[in-house]
């Protein structure tokens, strides 16, 4: 059967996910190969001290990036798609999207990458003796009723940004289960209702007169669920009314959870680190935790099983900032460089520096690092006075940078709690650059880090192959689903930790957990 003859008969699945930095949405075929895609860049706001994305932006941003993906079939086999076997939404993971019974926004969605919840956030992990970050959609509920905020009294539902597009597409307020354990703790696929009735309680002394479990969306776990694309949806995302109502679309899901599908991550002792505007790692537990840790998130994958989860709010950012500065000199001089040539030269030449980045130390906060310690986000670097500063050294921190903080997350489950993991799978924009970045991290990580074909298509072909997995899967667990037909034949390369590199990024890891201080004091 030829592509074209595929996406007639409804053979091909749809997968859009919203990024930090960018919309993008990928079409698979029945082989679970990308076919078409489409994006849309973005960027969110600084405003009011939070951090946000305003609806217009939104709502323009999903809608141009299907147009390009729809253009983007038309021009490569000359006709535009009607329907899909099943597609699906991704987001960020975790946030706070408040709306009345009307499904008015209350107040503007927050988004992970805030730290304003602190208060909430102790509060909670203290109560349930589990550990709740400051961007789970809770600790924003909580810290929004300990703030006294005047939207409070309106408060209808909350969601994440996933399962409000899922909403406007379908009617149905429903997360996946990865998604909705950004929102609440999760036990046996559902909230945890120990916690819940310990929040019931906590939040009746404050005046709170509502019931927890009628504010949080329903959980679903992968593959579940009856969800369609209605007519007002459909005409929503293709507002040319090519698109048909009635495709089938699977539980919305966070950006960790298709990562770990995309890099075939959902059994226990695998694990993965996405990395493109944060970074965070996914080990799948084969055991519960001993106790909680401020830096660990415990989560779970598209199917419900428990996750320990290092997220950091910074990755890629200062990187990208700096080679826009390089690529400014190279225009300056007269010899302009194409973006990827320029990321290919600077992260290749990163790797002739010295292991231990000859004395110079970076920091890629340009928001709070919870994980690090850091309240706010200020980017800076600094060098020993009789080190070796140069262009390879420089990079190469700026790349170390970019996981360290990670590390330190990494460290606490490998020496503290001896985590197993069999295979580290990298994925996401850090790893464009074939063998820089998953070099530096096999030698921080100490561990061998593969990375697929698939790597910079990202969280978008996983979600893809979850609504594919939802067509298809006719009861086949996910795990075996994935390993069986999705990544059987799937290319792979595998970077292991060299002995002096794993040396020198430990002492980089020493003077960077030296200069924090520093860094501390620059953010106030």
């Amino acid at each position: 059967m030829t592509i074209q003859e595929k996406i007639k008969s409804s053979k091909t699945y749809l997968g859009i996910e919203f990024g930090s930095t960018r919309i993008k949405a990928v079409l698979i075929d029945d082989t679970f190969t990308p076919i078409a895609a489409g994006s849309h860049e973005w960027e969110n706001r600084y405003e009011n001290g939070v951090w946000t994305y305003s609806l217009e932006d939104i709502i323009g941003g999903l809608q141009d990036c299907y147009a390009k993906l729809a253009a983007d079939v038309k021009e490569h086999y000359g006709i535009i798609p009607e329907a899909y076997g099943a597609m699906g939404i991704s987001g960020m993971m975790h946030g706070y999207m408040a709306f009345d019974k009307d499904d008015k926004l209350l107040v503007p969605f927050r988004t992970w990458r805030n730290t304003i919840t602190e208060q909430a956030a102790a509060r909670l992990s203290e109560l349930f003796g589990f550990n709740i970050p400051q961007r789970w959609s809770i600790a924003h509920l909580y810290q929004a009723i300990l703030n006294k905020e005047e939207h409070i009294s309106r408060l209808s539902h909350i969601n994440t940004l996933a399962g409000y597009i899922h909403f406007l597409l379908t009617g149905e307020r429903a997360v996946g289960v990865g998604e909705a354990s950004g929102i609440f703790p999760i036990e046996n696929g559902a909230y945890n209702a120990g916690y819940l009735d310990k929040l019931d309680a906590l939040l009746k002394s404050k005046d709170f007169g509502k019931d927890i479990r009628e504010i949080l969306p329903a959980v679903l776990s992968a593959g579940e669920g009856n969800a369609v694309l209605t007519e007002k949806g459909a005409r929503l995302l293709d507002p040319t009314g090519t698109l048909r109502a009635g495709v089938r679309l699977c539980p919305p899901e966070g950006d960790a959870g298709t990562g770990m599908v995309a890099t075939n991550s959902v059994l226990p002792e695998t694990g993965n680190v996405s990395a493109g505007t944060s970074i965070f790692a996914m080990l799948v537990l084969s055991k519960p935790l001993s106790g909680y840790y401020p830096e660990i998130d415990v989560v779970t994958t598209p199917d419900g099983s428990p996750v320990a989860m290092v997220h950091c709010n910074n990755c890629c950012s200062e990187l990208d900032a700096w080679v826009n500065v390089f690529g400014e000199f190279a225009s300056l001089s007269g010899n302009p460089m194409d973006r990827s040539q320029l990321y290919e030269m600077l992260y290749k030449n990163a790797l002739n520096g010295d292991p231990d980045c000859g004395g110079t130390v970076a920091y890629n906060f340009l928001s709070g690092e919870p994980v690090a310690g850091a309240e706010n986000g200020r980017p800076m670097y600094f060098r020993t006075p009789d080190g070796k500063f140069g262009l390879a050294n420089f990079f190469r921190a700026q790349l170390y940078s970019s996981m360290a903080a990670l590390k330190l997350g990494m460290d606490i489950l490998f020496e503290n709690e001896k985590v197993r993991v069999q295979r580290i799978t990298g994925h996401g924009g850090l790893f464009k650059v074939r063998g820089a970045a998953q070099q530096l991290l096999a030698d921080g990580l100490n561990s061998a880090v593969s990375v697929m074909k698939t790597a910079g298509e990202g969280g978008a072909w996983g979600m893809a192959i979850l609504a594919a997995y939802a067509a298809l899967g006719k009861g086949t667990p996910l795990s075996e689903f994935l390993e069986r037909e999705v990544f059987a034949s799937m290319e792979s390369i595998s970077a292991e930790p060299d002995e002096k590199g794993a040396a020198g990024f430990a002492a980089f890891i020493e003077n960077y957990k030296k200069g924090l201080a520093a860094e501390y004091a620059a953010a106030k």
